[in-house]
C-alpha cells in the first residue's frame, strides 16, 4: 500500500490572491516531473480534463500546448494548455483555455522534503469571463477543485514509484536466484 499524504490550503495572514493548494508525496521531485512531462497523463489527474487529444512533440518545453477537451461528454470543448516557464524537477507554468469560461495561469512548484516533494499548485483565472467571478468565490472553487487535482496528482506519481520499485525488486530476485 502506498502511504497518502493530505493537502491543505496554507494558512495565509494577507488576503488570498490566487487559489493555493499544497500536498506532500512520497517521490522524489524528478518522479513527480515524470508524470507532468507525460503529457497524455494530464486528463489522469487534472479535474475538468476529460480528453488528451494531441501532446506536441516538444512538451513540456515553453510555447508546447497540449490539445485537450474540458467538460463532460457530450458536451464536450476542444481547447488546450501552453507551457509559460518550465524548469525540470522545479516548477511547470501553464496557461490554462477552457473558453467559454476563459484562462488561467496554473504554476506547479516542486520542492524536496524529507517526506518526498511537497507540489504547491498556485492558481488563477487570468482573462475571460471567469476573471468576472468574485474572487471571495472564485478563490475557494479553485481551491476545492486543485485539492483534488493533486490527490489524483499523488495517486499516479505514488503508485507509478511503488510500481517500478516493485519491478526491480522482483527483476533483483529473478537475478539472484538465476545465479543460485
Amino acid at each position: 500500500m502506498v502511504p497518502q499524504a493530505e493537502s491543505h490550503v496554507p494558512p495565509s495572514s494577507t488576503p488570498v490572491l490566487r487559489s493555493h493548494v499544497v500536498r506532500t508525496v512520497a517521490a522524489s521531485p524528478d518522479e513527480v516531473w515524470e508524470v507532468l512531462a507525460d503529457g497524455w497523463l494530464y486528463p489522469v489527474w487534472v479535474v475538468g480534463a476529460a480528453r488528451m487529444r494531441h501532446v506536441e512533440e516538444h512538451w513540456p518545453g515553453v510555447g508546447a500546448r497540449l490539445h485537450h477537451s474540458v467538460g463532460v461528454w457530450p458536451g464536450l470543448i476542444d481547447d488546450d494548455s501552453e507551457v509559460r516557464e518550465a524548469r525540470p524537477g522545479e516548477l511547470l507554468v501553464l496557461r490554462t483555455r477552457g473558453w467559454p469560461v476563459g484562462e488561467a495561469e496554473v504554476r506547479i512548484t516542486l520542492r524536496p522534503v524529507a517526506a518526498g516533494t511537497e507540489i504547491s499548485l498556485r492558481e488563477d483565472a487570468v482573462r475571460g469571463p471567469g476573471v468576472l467571478v468574485p474572487r471571495l468565490l472564485r478563490t475557494p472553487l479553485l481551491a476545492w477543485r486543485n485539492t483534488e487535482t493533486l490527490r489524483r496528482l499523488a495517486f499516479v506519481v505514488e503508485n507509478r514509484v511503488a510500481l517500478a520499485h516493485h519491478t526491480s525488486d522482483t527483476v533483483t530476485h529473478e537475478r539472484n536466484e538465476e545465479h543460485a
